[in-house]
């Protein structure tokens, strides 16, 4: 069983915290729900927060000139410099090496990223084709080039919302690491991460083994500094079945010379059925895990490739895409 450290998120107020959206609801989400008790959530509304009340007037993504506004859509009043005034304040008043993701409102001319619906005039009329991010979003995705900022709807997917708690429940440990400023809690770290790592990257895992090793004789800090940039770019990448099967094909060598033809033949059958998308990856893990525990590997079960992030956050019943 793992020892997880809560992630921080900033989180749009609306969804499941507080009766704030244009018309005066609130966003029931049960994953949030369930996520209160694992996170430390900072909550924000940027349409709130320069002024306008609940409920209040829509606002609306508008291009003129090839120049993206926000305005009320009622009214036509521009409050592009208000939304981008509040969105500064409010995210470099946040402290960066605190902060291990975002959880923002989909489709938010504030919040959206990347699915904010673009208009010509504030007139009755069909979007264009394209579509935009939200003021709040924009600045946090610039503030924030490695820390991940997802949408509510985006994290209903299986694969999207595990490669999310993968990342912020890593990045929270990391966090810890870096207050210790121990070589020992690094290298503790990295062992401990190792299969997981492999199976996002096994480059920046070459990599990142090289900074552990630390043969230039490095002072703590700068290798504290690279490891980061190199753990945040693995993490990055999506998990691929190939480099899975390479991953469980390692940890399946721990135990090739203590298990049966017929242990053996069954568990091969399974890695075959995951690359042939008929089994997810969770059974060929758990599996191996049953070896880890039967063969008492005090190594491999420390592995967090096991347990990335508490198994109460485990759901399957969403839309089940790549299972």
């Amino acid at each position: 069983m793992q020892n997880f450290h809560k992630p921080n998120i900033v989180i749009s107020n609306c969804i499941e915290h507080e009766a704030c959206r244009y018309d005066g609801s609130m966003i029931k989400n049960s994953f949030i729900e369930k996520l209160k008790s694992h996170v430390n959530f900072s909550t924000v509304c940027p349409e709130v927060g320069i002024g306008l009340p609940i409920p209040r007037d829509t606002l609306r993504v508008v291009n003129i000139d090839d120049i993206e506004k926000i305005v009320i859509s009622k009214t036509g009043e521009d409050v592009t410099e208000k939304m981008k005034q509040f969105s500064d304040d409010f995210i470099n008043n946040l402290n960066n090496d605190e902060i291990d993701g975002f959880i923002l409102k989909g489709k938010s001319p504030s919040c959206g990223i990347k699915d904010v619906k673009v208009y010509t005039s504030t007139e009755k009329g069909p979007a264009l084709p394209k579509k935009s991010s939200g003021i709040f979003a924009n600045i946090a995705l610039d503030k924030y080039p490695n820390i991940l900022v997802e949408n509510e709807g985006r994290l209903t997917n299986y694969n999207i919302r595990e490669h999310f708690l993968t990342r912020i429940f890593t990045q929270a440990m990391f966090r810890e690491i870096k207050k210790k400023k121990s070589m020992k809690d690094l290298i503790d770290f990295h062992s401990n991460n190792k299969y997981l790592l492999m199976a996002y990257s096994p480059g920046n895992l070459k990599t990142l083994g090289k900074l552990v090793a630390n043969n230039d004789k490095n002072e703590i800090g700068q290798i504290l500094r690279e490891y980061e940039f190199y753990l945040n770019k693995a993490l990055s990448m999506v998990l691929k079945p190939m480099r899975n099967v390479n991953m469980l094909l390692h940890l399946f060598g721990y135990f090739s010379k203590e298990l049966s033809s017929n242990e053996k033949a069954f568990f091969l059958d399974k890695l075959e059925k995951y690359s042939a998308k008929q089994v997810p990856l969770s059974v060929p893990v758990a599996i191996i895990n049953s070896w880890v525990m039967r063969f008492n590997n005090e190594y491999l079960a420390n592995q967090t490739i096991f347990e990335p992030f508490p198994s109460e956050l485990i759901e399957v019943t969403d839309s089940g895409k790549g299972l």
